[in-house]
């Protein structure tokens, strides 16, 4: 896992792209800070969120900002080769030759795999228990995804409750200082500047991110189990990477394997 440039540059792009419009315009950065219209947007939208899922769920939260904002490399095509290896093992001895391979597999989904096919399993259980886990994982990504995409249909609510609410306090002070007024009218209304710029910087970027990398996971997985069905069944090494291949054309084409990976797409896998 690594950083994720492109999700964490994107944000902070984006709110630098915004304040500094602002001050261009004669305004001034300091005005845009306002506690109060934070805590009213940030904990209502937390408050709305929290009654739509459960304990279980929000649990969650702190690891999909991790896995939004972290990436490792997604790279099907590699994968396609590490599978072709493990077939001509498979073929060139016998399936039990793979079981030093499950230890170095480095991808939980692909050591079960590995280790069902070691322990001869009867490949329709197989194959069952292995779509259970990317149905199950696929759930739980999905989910994560509803989580901030619920939060940024709050929070420019949120913004707007907040700002209601500041321009009450200023009625309510019509007597005073028109200079004050004006003044408390602009902090008022940074309440809706902070609801509308949270949902369409944050929160739902953040559910668009994780249902890219679900995506891309799915993806992963859905070839890794046709893989090592193909290599149960003793399938040719040529004829799995032409099957495997097609899962991502016209992207690669066959030919293109192990070394010939540059040309992969940079994403996510999921686990």
């Amino acid at each position: 896992m690594r950083l994720d440039v492109s999700a964490l540059g994107g944000i902070v792009f984006g709110v630098v792209a915004l304040v500094g419009g602002f001050v261009l315009e004669g305004g001034k950065a300091g005005a845009l800070l306002q506690g109060t219209a934070a805590m009213i947007v940030f904990g209502g939208t937390i408050g709305a969120t929290a009654v739509s899922f459960s304990v279980s769920e929000l649990k969650q939260v702190p690891s999909l900002f991790r896995m939004g904002l972290t990436r490792s490399t997604f790279d099907p095509v590699q994968l396609i080769e590490q599978l072709v290896r493990y077939t001509d093992i498979a073929r060139r001895q016998q399936p039990l030759a793979l079981e030093p391979e499950i230890a170095v597999a480095n991808d939980p989904f692909l050591e079960k795999g590995l280790q069902l096919i070691v322990d001869n399993a009867d490949p329709t259980f197989m194959r069952q228990m292995m779509e259970t886990d990317i149905y199950a994982q696929s759930s739980q990504q999905r989910m994560g995804a509803s989580i901030f995409e619920a939060a940024g249909g709050y929070a420019p609510t949120m913004g707007i409750v907040g700002t209601v609410m500041g321009l009450v306090h200023v009625l309510g002070e019509l007597t005073g200082n028109p200079n004050a007024l004006a003044s408390a009218i602009g902090l008022a209304f940074i309440a809706t500047l902070y609801g509308v710029s949270s949902a369409n910087l944050l929160w739902l970027p953040l559910a668009s991110n994780l249902k890219n990398k679900a995506k891309h996971g799915t993806l992963m997985r859905q070839i890794a189990l046709e893989g090592l069905l193909s290599i149960q069944q003793g399938m040719a090494p040529s004829m799995l990477r032409d099957k495997l291949m097609s899962f991502i054309r016209p992207s690669a084409e066959p030919g293109q394997n192990g070394a010939g990976s540059a040309n992969a797409v940079e994403g996510v896998q999921v686990s």
